[in-house]
C-alpha cells in the first residue's frame, strides 16, 4: 500500500492556513504534532455527548465517561503491547512520568552510594527529577557521554554499569538531535547488573512501532500530543510488580481505599497514581489519536518518513554554510543545525516571516548543547505529514534569511 501524504494532510485542518501570506510549512513536531479531524471530533463529541466525572457518578453520563476513559486506557496498552491495562497509569505527559517514577521508586530504594545513569544527550525533564531526588537520598546521578556524532558511548556505558547503578532512565529518540538510541542492547546491559530502566519515548512514539514485552523495560512513557493527540495527557507504562511496590506519588481523591486520621490506605494499581479528576477529554482524545495512528500503512508511513528525512539531510549536506549538529547513523524526525554568523532565533524569526515554522535555541537540552560546543540550534522537526516540498521550502527560505542577514 503506498502513502498518500497529501490524503493525511487534507484531514490536518490547521495546515491549510497561511501565516504571513505563505503557505504554512510546519516543521515543529519535536515540539508537538498537529491533531487529526478525527481527534478534534472525538474531543468535541466528548464534551457535547458525555462530559461528566469518572469511576464513581450513579448515572448515564458518568457510566459513558468512564467507558470511554477505561477503553482509552486499553488503547494506550495495545499501542505498547503492555501486559494489562493496568500497567497504564495516565500522567499529563513525559515530565510528570518521570518524576511519578523518581520520586515514587526512587525516593523509596535509592541510598548513599547508589548512582542513576542518564545520558548527555536527555531532555531536562530526564535529568533534573533525578538530580532532585539523588539530592534527597545521597545517590549520585551519573551521565553517559556522547560521541561528537551525538551518538551514544556504549563502551563507556559498559565501564559505568556496575553494583552501584540501580537505575539508568535513557532516551529513546533525542529530541534535540534525532539520535535513536538503541534502547533494547541498553535495557539489557543494565539487567545484567540488576539496574531498572526507564525509556523516554516521546519522540519515538509517532515514528516506530513498540513493543514492551520485546524491550523488555521496567517502565516507558510517552505524551500524547506528540501523537496528534491532545496536549496534557500522557500515559507510564511499569511492570506492575514494580508499581504494586512503588509508594503514592501524590496524594488526594480516586488514589485512596479508604481514609481515616488513624490510617490512610491505597487504591490498587493504576488508581493508586491517578489522584484527583483525571483529564478525561484529553484520554478520550488520545485513544482517537491511536485508533487513527493505527488505521495507517506502519510501514508505509515510516517509509515515507525516513524518505524525507534522507532528502533533509542531503540537502543540509549541500547548503553552504550550514553545519548539522548531531549526524548520528540512526536518526528520527529531527535536523538540527546552525547557520554560520547566524544565531538560531533570528533564523527562526526569518523563517517564520515565511511561513515556516521551527524551534529554535537549546530545546531544553543544555548539557548537549554545551557537549557538541553550541548555545542553540535551528531544529527542523518532521512529522508523517511532512513532504519533500516542506524541505525544499525550509531551504528556500534559507536563502533568502542569508540574503537578509549577510
Amino acid at each position: 500500500m503506498s502513502f498518500d501524504v497529501q490524503a493525511i494532510r487534507a484531514q490536518f485542518p490547521i495546515l491549510a492556513q497561511q501565516i504571513n501570506g505563505n503557505p504554512l510549512v510546519y516543521l515543529d513536531n519535536g515540539a508537538t504534532t498537529q491533531k487529526p479531524d478525527a481527534v478534534i471530533d472525538a474531543i468535541s463529541n466528548f464534551y457535547r455527548h458525555d462530559n461528566s466525572n469518572v469511576h464513581r457518578g450513579a448515572h448515564t453520563l458518568s457510566d459513558r465517561a468512564t467507558s470511554a476513559f477505561e477503553q482509552a486506557r486499553v488503547a494506550v496498552q495495545g499501542l505498547l503491547n503492555a501486559g494489562s491495562s493496568d500497567e497504564i497509569i495516565w500522567t499529563k505527559g513525559t515530565t510528570e512520568s518521570v518524576n511519578l517514577v523518581a520520586f515514587s521508586w526512587g525516593q523509596a530504594n535509592l541510598k548513599p552510594g547508589d548512582r542513576v545513569l542518564v545520558s548527555a544527550m536527555e531532555h531536562h525533564a530526564n535529568i533534573v527529577p533525578w538530580q532532585l531526588v539523588c539530592a534527597k537520598t545521597g545517590a549520585e546521578v551519573v551521565p553517559i557521554p556522547v560521541s561528537d556524532a551525538g551518538e551514544l558511548d556504549l563502551e563507556a556505558l559498559d565501564g559505568l554499569l556496575d553494583e552501584r547503578v540501580k537505575f539508568v532512565s535513557i532516551v529513546h529518540v533525542s529530541n534535540a538531535l534525532g539520535t535513536v538510541n538503541p534502547v533494547a542492547e541498553i535495557i539489557a546491559r543494565a539487567h545484567r547488573v540488576g539496574a531498572l530502566v526507564m525509556v523516554d519515548g516521546a519522540q519515538a512514539v509517532a515514528h516506530f512501532d513498540l513493543d514492551m514485552q520485546a524491550l523488555d523495560c521496567d517502565f516507558y512513557t510517552f505524551s500524547g500530543h506528540k501523537l496528534f493527540g491532545p496536549t496534557g495527557i500522557g500515559a507510564l507504562y511499569g511492570k506492575m510488580a514494580l508499581l504494586e511496590a512503588m509508594p503514592p506519588f501524590m496524594g488526594g481523591g480516586e488514589m485512596i481505599e479508604t481514609v481515616s486520621f488513624e490510617q490512610t490506605t491505597f487504591n490498587r494499581v493504576p488508581y493508586k497514581f491517578e489522584p484527583g479528576t483525571p483529564n478525561i477529554a484529553g484520554a478520550v482524545g488520545l485513544a482517537a489519536a491511536i485508533t487513527w495512528f493505527n488505521g495507517l500503512d506502519r510501514a508505509a508511513m515510516m517509509a515515507h518518513e525516513q524518505a524525507v528525512l534522507d532528502y533533509a539531510v542531503e540537502c543540509a549536506h549541500n547548503y553552504p554554510g550550514l553545519t548539522l549538529i548531531g549526524q548520528a547513523d540512526q536518526r528520527a524526525g529531527v535536523l538540527s543545525f546552525v547557520l554560520d554568523g547566524s544565531h538560531p532565533h533570528d533564523v527562526g524569526t526569518l523563517l517564520d516571516q515565511q511561513g515556516v515554522a521551527v524551534r529554535t535555541g537549546s530545546h531544553c537540552a543544555m548539557p548537549i548543547m554545551s557537549r557538541l560546543g553550541v548555545s542553540g540550534t535551528v531544529r527542523a522537526s518532521f512529522a508523517l505529514y511532512n513532504t519533500r516540498e516542506d524541505v525544499d521550502a525550509l531551504f528556500a527560505a534559507l536563502d533568502k534569511v542569508k540574503l537578509f542577514l549577510f
